[in-house]
């Protein structure tokens, strides 16, 4: 005799370790039992989280400074229970790192701008030397490709106009593969970079 069991909206972490095939294996008259889990939690990129895996993540990204009572405290479970989520979170990459937000204007870090940067070529022995430079210069804290007219865009913080000058003037537009600069200077951050959705 075989059986299907169908489990809709639980994750399969939940169903994997509930131990559900082990309960259906002791009844004699079954020879096989097949699970199949209809989760509406899981989505493209996002596998294996059930929704107290995301207030897991909203939390830490609030304050990762949260032990493991402080998280349990939080979600209703036990310290161990909430250590081992956010273990398991970490080893599937979805958490990344645990960093400190520094104020840029206590570090004299004055401008803050954005830098749209056209190149001339896209030989790759030259946009390999532009990638390498944007990722030691530490005034440039992101970049990212682009589509559309500019192929790159750097966030930028500098002491002042004069460094942001440098930087573009002497550094960046100097570069054989850059072919065009154009800078916005932020006047005020209305949002703080904020926490991914979850």
């Amino acid at each position: 005799m075989q059986f299907l069991l169908i489990l809709r909206d639980f994750p399969n972490h939940i169903v994997k370790h509930a131990g559900i095939a082990r309960v259906f294996a002791r009844i004699p008259t079954l020879q096989y039992v097949n699970i199949a889990v209809q989760s509406k939690y899981t989505r493209k990129g996002r596998i294996n989280m059930d929704p107290t895996d995301c207030q897991l993540l909203k939390e830490l990204q609030k304050n990762a400074q949260l032990t493991s009572q402080q998280l349990g405290d939080i979600l209703n479970l036990s310290p161990s229970q909430a250590g081992r989520r956010r273990q398991r979170l970490e080893a599937d990459g979805y958490i990344e790192s645990y960093t400190a937000r520094l104020c840029p204007v206590r570090m004299g870090l004055n401008v803050q701008a954005f830098v749209q940067v056209q190149m001339a070529t896209h030989e790759p022995a030259q946009v390999a030397e532009f990638t390498r430079k944007v990722g030691i210069l530490p005034e440039i804290t992101s970049a990212w490709t682009l589509t559309g007219d500019a192929d790159y865009l750097l966030r930028v913080y500098c002491e002042d106009l004069t460094a942001l000058n440098r930087l573009i003037h002497d550094i960046i537009l100097p570069m054989p593969s850059v072919a065009r600069v154009q800078s916005q200077i932020v006047m005020n951050q209305l949002k703080a970079d904020a926490p991914l959705p979850t």
